[in-house]
């Protein structure tokens, strides 16, 4: 027997609740933006800075469709809340026994290819590591599902404990804006990688679409010491790099690479002479943009930019607004602008020059 003191049940269909994630320390600015989409916005934090339960007024279907026209910046990852169950008395056990039951009265877990993504909100949330955690739901409703899967699932069981409770809810892969589990996407670090800034690159490739490997030149400013070069020269491009500071030694054998050991506003380039510009730069955001603008005469029509904006103000939509505005004035259409996972004080805009 499900008792009301112990779940709390689905909200109707003129409301919703969401687990949603940003990186540690952005959950406020995240709370904002859906604050401004969405008007009111029940907030409940359960990680600080990282973790909240939000409620909208609007069905479950409405705010993923609307979050995935027009997808958020800081907001990284969501899942729909179908079910609360209380941990009484810390009988994690007991709730366990009733999220699995919950989960098997959702007819759209049985018969399908299922990922089970699981979540503790702190170390003492649940006896043993988040897969031991994955492990248990499986095995609870193993009986009903048709196969779990790692890609490709046609539905995602997701699951955060926290100290006093379990929320759990299954949803398509594509609503809740990363079908990485929170939205970390995660890299093995590679042997002789020269920094974890490749990282970025790699998640932009992800999570935006983009296929390095079709473009042709590419200019990295600030390059040194070369994560992204590195990258982009593995891909197969030919890369000029652009940075005072030195580059990684194991960069400067490749003829497909040209190092120019200058400022970046000093240098002259050849007209179209790009089709792919990156800038991965620890410099205030609005002298990055303007000195990202004045090379673009450098890219070719249809070219891309990818540029990581750092945040250093305490309104950061003001300033990314402002940063977007500069760039859009430069003939930049902006197609992506997303904190990603492995960014930190930072965000990362996904351009192409019109």
């Amino acid at each position: 027997m499900i008792s009301h003191e112990e779940i709390e049940s689905r909200v109707s269909g003129h409301s919703s609740r969401f687990i949603c994630t940003a990186n540690h320390g952005f959950a406020p600015y995240a709370q904002e933006e859906l604050r401004r989409k969405f008007g009111s916005v029940k907030s409940t934090v359960l990680v600080p800075g990282e973790i909240f339960l939000g409620t909208l007024d609007v069905s479950v279907g409405e705010a993923t469709e609307r979050l995935r026209m027009e997808q958020p910046i800081f907001l990284r990852h969501i899942f729909p809340v179908q079910y609360q169950i209380g941990i009484v008395n810390g009988d994690k056990e007991n709730a366990m026994e009733q999220l699995v039951a919950c989960l098997k009265h959702l007819h759209e877990l049985h018969d399908a290819h299922v990922t089970v993504q699981a979540r503790k909100a702190s170390h003492q949330c649940w006896d043993g590591t988040s897969n031991d955690l994955k492990e248990a739901v499986q095995m609870g409703i193993s009986d009903v599902v048709k196969e779990f899967v790692v890609k490709d699932a046609e539905r995602i069981v997701s699951v955060l404990v926290t100290e006093n409770a379990m929320f759990t809810g299954i949803s398509a892969p594509r609503d809740n804006l990363s079908d990485w589990n929170g939205g970390a996407v995660r890299f093995q670090k590679e042997e002789g990688q020269i920094s974890r800034a490749k990282f970025k690159l790699l998640e932009a490739e992800k999570v935006f679409g983009i296929d390095f490997a079709s473009f042709r030149d590419a200019l990295d400013i600030g390059a040194a010491p070369g994560g992204w070069t590195s990258f982009l020269l593995e891909r197969g491009l030919r890369v000029t790099a652009v940075d005072p500071a030195k580059m990684h030694p194991s960069l400067m054998a490749s003829e497909r690479l040209t190092y120019l050991q200058k400022n970046a506003d000093s240098v002259k380039f050849r007209d179209n002479q790009f089709d792919l510009l990156v800038c991965d730069m620890s410099w205030s955001p609005k002298l990055t943009a303007k000195l990202v603008t004045g090379l673009l005469y450098s890219l070719s029509p249809g070219g891309t930019a990818v540029v990581t904006v750092k945040l250093l103000s305490k309104k950061p939509l003001a300033l990314i607004k402002e940063v977007m505005d500069t760039f859009e004035n430069a003939h930049m259409q902006i197609q992506r602008a997303k904190q990603l996972f492995h960014n930190r004080d930072e965000i990362t805009l996904y351009m192409i020059k019109y």
